[in-house]
């Protein structure tokens, strides 16, 4: 009698473990993110990460090879991920499409991005395909279909002009964004921002402050302002629609002022309440965070260390608690909650990651 007993409170107490472990399994689940990296080291291109709801990332390994798979985009259903191969070969670098699968990422075309050294795609929700290229100082404009094959280049547009510093020589294509019925792309090396409509046809030219070197940009969620990182003179500056046409506004650093040395901007991004922007300084190794005015203005709240050096992307998780940060010399990614009452950024976890450049939740 006492056997069965025990057997019965032994069956017991295992079916309650397993509802237990059960639970702890379902509590680690959170927001699956893919990384693009470098593969001039160790990396051997695409990686899987697992962000849980306490802050923490998992490694979930590699997904796809790849050559320099810096920067990643989805296509609007999620079901196929868009990478460039940030190369040179005979003048133009690649584009690639996969499949998104449970635990594979399964390629199902590839095909040229139309200059060298691809470092930006961006893809509209009917599947129309973007792409700057770094060296070749144009875009390449593609599409794809919604099983997600690329289609051959449709067209090539080509920019022109330079700007005063060893590094604006030539045109430096570094991103293009779909925004609204726009195309905007911030080139570096000319100081403008280039305005497309979708037809690949030239709008209008924003001319930047001399020197600045437009990186990346953000939208307000009003429409009616963006926000453009420059690299090279470490500010952010307010773009807003003045009658049906783009006028660059003020200009904010990204710097607190007793700062010495040499840095860079890199990325930006606007909270989707509008309230907060962040933007990645790469030598003051630094998340600048700003709160936004009345009018579209900046103020510079703070800078967070980002516990690297050389933070490139950065992004918001879905739900807008986290900021994860990809720092690529440290080789570390880093995530901080993020206050959306105060917009300030307090310190959680890290992980290491093989030079880590682009981070793209799923």
């Amino acid at each position: 009698m006492m056997k069965k007993l025990l057997s019965i409170v032994l069956t017991v107490l295992v079916g309650l473990n397993a509802c237990v472990q059960t639970k702890k399994d379902s509590e680690i689940q959170g927001s699956v993110f893919y990384l693009g990296t470098y593969t001039e080291g160790e990396s051997e291109g695409i990686y899987k990460y697992l962000l849980d709801d306490e802050g923490v990332i998992q490694a979930k390994g590699l997904m796809a090879k790849a050559d320099n798979p810096s920067y990643l985009a989805f296509s609007k259903d999620r079901k196929v991920l868009f990478a460039v191969d940030e190369v040179n070969r005979d003048s133009t670098g690649e584009v690639r499409s996969y499949s998104v699968g449970e635990d594979t990422l399964q390629l199902i075309s590839v095909t040229s991005s139309g200059g060298a050294h691809p470092c930006h795609i961006s893809v509209s929700d009917d599947g129309q395909i973007v792409v700057a290229n770094y060296t070749g100082g144009n875009l390449g404009w593609l599409s794809a279909t919604k099983d997600g094959l690329l289609s051959n280049l449709l067209s090539v547009t080509q920019h022109e002009g330079s700007g005063p510093t060893d590094r604006q020589l030539v045109p430096h294509a570094h991103s293009a964004w779909f925004v609204g019925d726009e195309v905007i792309s911030c080139d570096l090396g000319t100081d403008e921002l280039w305005i497309y409509d979708k037809l690949f046809n030239l709008k209008q030219k924003v001319a930047m402050t001399p020197g600045a070197g437009p990186r990346h940009l953000c939208a307000h969620p009003n429409g009616e302002w963006l926000y453009v990182v420059n690299e090279l003179n470490n500010t952010v500056t307010r773009v807003a629609m003045e009658g049906g046409q783009w006028e660059a506004a003020e200009s904010i650093s990204t710097l607190p002022d007793d700062f010495e040395g040499d840095s860079f901007c890199a990325d930006i991004h606007i909270s989707s309440d509008g309230r907060f922007v962040y933007a990645s300084n790469r030598g003051h190794n630094s998340i600048a965070i700003f709160s936004v005015g009345a009018v579209g203005d900046l103020s510079l709240l703070a800078n967070e260390s980002v516990r690297g050096d050389h933070p490139r992307n950065f992004v918001l998780s879905p739900d807008e608690k986290f900021l994860l940060v990809a720092n690529k010399n440290t080789q570390n990614i880093v995530v901080f909650n993020r206050n959306a009452e105060t917009g300030l950024l307090t310190f959680v976890s890290e992980i290491n990651a093989l030079s880590p450049v682009c981070i793209l939740f799923e």
